[in-house]
């Protein structure tokens, strides 16, 4: 999965950190648009003192729940996050001036689902850019939560807690050797599936040009 994950890194041009204890933060969208269920995940990974990758994949959300979804806080729609890399624009904070987390701090541009029922428009709504608390935390204070509910308007969330701490516990010693900075890269599953195909087609290729290479050698014996 990790060599997937960063060949969509290099076919959307988008920064692959490598310095050690550097961290890359990708969150990887399903397919589903269905809301309200950790059906998401969060990958963490960076590189070790001697060169090798350490790989994390953390259940989580990438979209809002239903509770918002029905209930916006915005009258344009709630929040949704679109695919893209986000470079710099989270710092450790304060989520809600409660506990720490990773909080926007740079202008993000949102869709606005508008039309207040229970499934993600993903790809229609009005695109808003601002600072809107767009940030990665957890839902519940322990153990794993069940359902977003009102844990997500928008934001990238954790499903267990303790997930949650040990991500923390990396973006520190990230901030100790680089700064309070983080990028995080958003990919759509179908964008997986995408580069996946390409890369069936690139080797279908090269067999098919091996192959014919061989018959017109054949013929010249």
């Amino acid at each position: 999965m990790l060599s997937r994950i960063k060949a969509i890194l290099r076919d959307y041009d988008y920064d692959l950190f490598t310095r050690p204890y550097e961290v890359n933060i990708v969150g990887l969208r399903g397919r589903s648009t269905e809301s309200n269920q950790f059906d998401d995940e969060i990958h963490v990974f960076y590189t070790k003192s001697d060169g090798k990758w350490n790989y994390h994949v953390f259940p989580a959300t990438t979209d809002p729940g239903t509770y918002w979804l029905n209930n916006p806080a915005y009258p344009q729609g709630t929040a949704i996050l679109p695919q893209g890399q986000y470079r710099e624009a989270y710092a450790i904070g304060k989520h809600r001036s409660t506990y720490t987390a990773l909080v926007q701090v740079l202008p993000l541009t949102v869709i606005r689902d508008y039309n207040r029922d229970s499934i993600l428009d993903l790809f229609n709504g009005e695109k808003q850019t601002g600072l809107f608390g767009i940030n990665i935390h957890r839902a519940e204070q322990s153990g794993t939560t069940a359902v977003i509910g009102r844990y997500s308007a928008g934001c990238q969330v954790f499903q267990n807690a303790q997930d949650f701490e040990s991500f923390i516990a990396l973006c520190r010693r990230h901030e100790a050797l680089y700064g309070n900075r983080f990028t995080y890269t958003l990919i759509d599953f179908r964008a997986m599936t995408k580069v996946t195909f390409k890369r069936i087609m690139a080797g279908v290729t090269i067999a098919a040009g091996a192959l014919l290479g061989w018959i017109l050698k054949q013929q010249y014996l």
